[in-house]
């Protein structure tokens, strides 16, 4: 298996529940994270490896990515894994698949790459690199088949994880919150990339918030290896005193939150589950962008507008993402209580069209390619 970074972990673990218990004697191993670990994965390379994104970034750890994947890839093709376990990382996976596949090794896909947004030209490499895909969003099993690649609708691991009705004021004295306070989660990526070119932002944002609602609380869930980084900025910006950093506890922090301030990405669609108002910005490096606008297919990048095929919530992109921006949109949701009710209900029925037993339908998939191999 290889997942990269942070939610390619999560997934790969949850999938991991489901195959153990089909198969308690299997092994594992590749690239993961400590999600990974705690099911038994043997991690060769640590997942946050692959943790980079945007063209100018990949470009500084290029050398670094494809020397792991021509390790990994004459590793396994050496001592043959009965099936090779791709997980999100399209860039690093697909090719690395394509050359398992050719030699006999049967390749699955989990999370179908987004062709229905960014990169059409995908398609052909899918179809080339995988004998199946297994699809997190309800739409996307029809849309492989029409190009002849074998898929299916496994629901979303995080929908089982999260509950249909979060418990506010628990999260709150976990985290030791006042019950009524006012309380923004202010999450600026999972990526040293996107901490770089959204933090400052974010937290410039908070200030600004800070001095019109004196009494709102800021609250940043920080993977270990980024904390450091993340209070750095957070003191540069001069709010080492209000913000509060805690070590991961991300679905806590959501699940505290009136609302939030959150980088595009999967992260999105945890806020979206946790039926939170949220405000979607994203910043990455200049070229990066010029680069990547003109493949975007849809007028949304947010995960929740994307399945609702509307904005149900704000999208602030690269120049658009200014402090004073995020925060009047942050501020636009506090003075909004009607559309808050509103956007609740819809979250709560996205909730439950992604709701799925998830490991097993994933074992089940992975039972059907082996007995087709």
């Amino acid at each position: 298996m290889v997942a990269g970074e942070t939610s390619g972990d999560l997934l790969a673990g949850l999938m991991l529940d489901g195959l153990k218990t089909r198969w308690p004697d299997m092994s594992s191993a590749g690239i993961g994270g400590p999600q990974m670990g705690r099911r038994g994965f043997e991690a060769w390379w640590p997942s946050d490896k692959l943790a980079v994104r945007g063209y100018v970034e990949v470009l500084r750890h290029y050398r670094e990515i494809v020397g792991i994947r021509r390790q990994l890839r004459d590793r396994l093709l050496q001592d043959k894994p009965d099936v090779f376990i791709g997980v999100d990382a399209p860039d690093f996976n697909l090719d690395l698949e394509a050359d398992l596949k050719a030699a006999g090794i049967p390749c699955v896909h989990f999370v179908a790459p987004s062709v229905w947004a960014w990169r059409p030209e995908r398609v052909e490499k899918i179809r080339r690199s995988t004998d199946h895909v297994l699809c997190i969003f309800p739409f996307e099993p029809e849309l492989l088949a029409r190009h002849g690649i074998s898929a299916s609708y496994v629901g979303h691991p995080l929908a089982n994880m999260i509950p249909l009705q979060p418990d506010r004021a628990d999260a709150r004295a976990a985290l030791g919150l006042p019950a009524d306070a006012e309380v923004l989660a202010v999450l600026p990526g999972s990526r040293a990339s996107e901490v770089q070119y959204l933090a400052r932002r974010f937290f410039d944002a908070c200030k600004l918030l800070r001095a019109e609602r004196p009494g709102m609380r800021f609250v940043v869930p920080a993977i270990p290896a980024l904390r450091e980084r993340i209070a750095q900025v957070a003191a540069q910006a001069g709010m080492a005193e209000s913000i509060q950093i805690v070590e991961g506890r991300s679905h806590q922090v959501l699940a505290a939150c009136d609302a939030t301030l959150i980088a595009s990405g999967t992260a999105t669609l945890e806020a979206a589950l946790f039926k939170r108002p949220m405000v979607i910005a994203y910043n990455m490096h200049w070229l990066s962008w010029r680069l990547m606008a003109p493949k975007r297919l849809q007028p949304w990048v947010g995960l929740p507008n994307i399945l609702c095929r509307e904005f149900v919530v704000p999208e602030l992109l690269q120049d658009q993402a200014t402090p004073r921006a995020m925060a009047d949109a942050v501020l636009a949701w506090l003075a909004s209580p009607g559309k808050i009710a509103a956007l609740t209900e819809r979250f709560t029925a996205l909730h439950h069209e992604l709701l799925r037993d998830t490991p097993t339908l994933c074992a089940d998939a992975l039972q059907k390619v082996l007995e087709n191999r």
